[in-house]
């Protein structure tokens, strides 16, 4: 049943993650990408609350498979961002290259250690 929530999960992961992803970058109009970013720091948000509920609370370890892994794991986007990093910095976006990283490693740890405090409180 795990392999099936798995499977249901990454498919929606994958959609809700190409969609928010093209949410933000038709709006902000721009080549940084703040749409890579916003994905991957709301998922570190995400990531940290399930398991901070699973340490504090016994959240099943099935849940935190199927979302965490499955959701989660298809929802954020190592190799795009990776991706993006390497188009700015060799194109003619340095500058925007290293904000990219900085701001992500930044955010996403900033963004996962919140979700544990809240995942212990809830």
């Amino acid at each position: 049943m795990t392999v099936a929530g798995l499977v249901v999960a990454g498919a929606i992961g994958s959609v809700l993650r190409y969609l928010g992803d093209r949410f933000v970058q038709t709006r902000i109009g721009s080549d940084f990408p703040l749409g890579t970013l916003v994905i991957n720091v709301s998922g570190a948000l995400v990531l940290g609350f399930l398991t901070g509920a699973a340490l504090h609370h016994g959240l099943a370890e099935a849940w935190v498979t199927v979302f965490g892994t499955g959701l989660i794991g298809a929802y954020t986007t190592f190799s795009t961002f990776t991706f993006d990093t390497f188009r700015l910095a060799r194109g003619d976006s340095p500058v925007a290259a290293v904000a990219n990283v900085t701001a992500s490693v930044a955010a996403g740890l900033g963004a996962a250690f919140a979700g544990l405090a809240l995942g212990a409180l809830v």
